[in-house]
This record gives C-alpha cells, sequence and structure tokens, in this order.
C-alpha cells in the first residue's frame, strides 16, 4: 500500500475508504460538460422558460426575443422584391418583343440585300434596313444588360431576407442538448445582446471525474480503459463503471485540495473518466477517487 497523507486521508474518510484493503489509485471531484447557451440577437427577452434544476429535451424553446424590427425590416424587403420582380416581367415581355422586331428586321434586311443585289432596291433602302437592325440589337442588348442587373439586385435581396430569416430563427433559443438546467443568466423583459449569456446546461446522465495520477501511474491508464469509481452517497460508498476518456499529454503541479504541500510540487496528469449515472446520484463537485480495476 501506498503511504496516505493527512489530506489524502481525509479526502479518503470522506469517501469511507479509508478502511479499505487498497488504496485507490487517483482521486478527483465530479464534473460535468456545461453548454452555455448564449442570445444570438439582440432585442427584449419576451420569454423565458428556464429554470434552474429543470431537465430539458433537446430542442425545447427556451426563451424568445423579440424579433419585431427584424420582422418589419424582411416585410420591406419582400415588398422591394416585389417590385423588382414586377418590373423583371416587364423588361422579359419588352425583350421578346424586341427579339420579334429584329427577326422581321434581319429577313428585311436581306431581302433588301438580295434587292440590292439584282439593282431592284437603292442604297438608302439598303442602309435603312441595317440601320433597323442595329437599332434594334442595341435595344436588345440594353435590356439583357437591364436584366442582369435586376437578377444581381434580386439575388442581394433574397440574401438580405435569407439573413432576417436566420436572424428571426435564432431569436428562439432552443436548449440544444437533453439535460438539466445548472443557472440561468436573463429574465423575461431584460434586453440582451448577441453572446450574452442566458442559461448553462448539462447532461447529468454522464458525469466526467477528473482525478490526477503521478508519472509513475501514467503508463497504467489508456483510453477506453475501465476503471472502477467510488463516491460516497449518503452514509455508503457506491461503486460505479467508469471508462477512461482522456489522459493528459502535459504535466501539472498537484492542485492545492488533493495532496499536501510537499506532495503539491510534484508534476502529475490529468485524467477524465465518464462514469454513467442515469439515476442522478452523482453531483457536480462531489470527490470520487478511482480504481483501476476492469470489474466495475
Amino acid at each position: 500500500m501506498r503511504p496516505v497523507s493527512a489530506a489524502a486521508c481525509a479526502a479518503t474518510l470522506l469517501l469511507a475508504a479509508c478502511g479499505s484493503e487498497t488504496d485507490p489509485d487517483a482521486y478527483g471531484n465530479f464534473e460535468a460538460d456545461e453548454v452555455i447557451v448564449a442570445a444570438q440577437v439582440a432585442g427584449p427577452v419576451t420569454r423565458f422558460d428556464a429554470l434552474e434544476g429543470q431537465t430539458l429535451a433537446a430542442g425545447t424553446l427556451v426563451a424568445v426575443v423579440d424579433t419585431m424590427p427584424l420582422s418589419l425590416e424582411r416585410r420591406q424587403l419582400v415588398a422591394q422584391r416585389g417590385v423588382l420582380r414586377a418590373r423583371g416581367a416587364e423588361l422579359r415581355a419588352q425583350t421578346q418583343s424586341v427579339a420579334a422586331q429584329l427577326e422581321i428586321a434581319l429577313r428585311s434586311r436581306e431581302r433588301t440585300q438580295r434587292l440590292r443585289a439584282g439593282e431592284a432596291a437603292t442604297a438608302s433602302q439598303e442602309d435603312a434596313a441595317e440601320r433597323e437592325v442595329r437599332m434594334l440589337e442595341s435595344q436588345r442588348d440594353a435590356l439583357t444588360a437591364t436584366d442582369g442587373s435586376l437578377q444581381a439586385e434580386l439575388a442581394a435581396l433574397d440574401a438580405r431576407i435569407a439573413g432576417l430569416d436566420d436572424r428571426i430563427a435564432r431569436a428562439q433559443v432552443r436548449a440544444p442538448i437533453a439535460g438539466t438546467v445548472l443557472a440561468t443568466y436573463a429574465r423575461a423583459g431584460e434586453t440582451v445582446q448577441p453572446g450574452q449569456a442566458l442559461f448553462a446546461i448539462a447532461d447529468l446522465g454522464t458525469l466526467t471525474l477528473r482525478a490526477y495520477v503521478t508519472g509513475k501511474q501514467l503508463g497504467d491508464f489508456r483510453l477506453g480503459q475501465a476503471v472502477r469509481v467510488h463516491a460516497t452517497i449518503g452514509d455508503s460508498l457506491m461503486a460505479f463503471a467508469g471508462e477512461v476518456a482522456w489522459v493528459s499529454a502535459r504535466a501539472e503541479f498537484t492542485p492545492t485540495p488533493i495532496q499536501t504541500r510537499d506532495e503539491r510540487a510534484d508534476l502529475v496528469y490529468a485524467v477524465k473518466v465518464r462514469v454513467r449515472d442515469p439515476d442522478g446520484r452523482l453531483k457536480i463537485g462531489m470527490p470520487g477517487d478511482l480504481t483501476l480495476t476492469t470489474t466495475p
């Protein structure tokens, strides 16, 4: 058995493990993967339903930010788009008319050129036919250019409307994961800004025991390894099945609460062990220990 420091023994007593047959291989505390949900648009909060301790399903509507200014801006852009589309329909009709006239003018020019070749038409008639063709071609090109510019404006409007739709959708704040609300940072009626935290949520069905091991122990830990985790629940020392999910590649000084002052100077490595707890018996911040074994 390894010698147990006073601080380590105190932690062990909390776990009801000082009298166990073997010392745990590492000590630590439980933590959760918290998700801080923030506002993505600015405005007054018209609805806020999150309560601390409340369990939410993924996708649950939790808060709504007022989107009236965005809706009014969108309505204006939609009206502008309608005007441009009507203008586009007029341009297409004009283009079709000019195209029909140009087809007639081309046939007329060809006939005039044949007559001119047989000296049945004058040079002035041939020039007039040519001018008619060139004028209609110029009109066709101008209409085509105008329509291209109009389509570009429509595309820009569509992009702006899509951007507003996205912002309006983001005004509805939903739970990104299934979990428990850990804290709330806003209330209905408050004005929020983009990036401002609204609430924190975490899946408490799976917690992480963050523990620290020495360099000598590091070689005994590998990703996916099964370990036995203990925590004191009430007056009972309970065992949980855990799995090593992360092993730090960087050494650090022993955290203050873990060991004595002398041992704090030793370099240790952090490890994270995932522990399934569907019944919610484990709590964030609760101390725990782990033992390297494949038997839960």
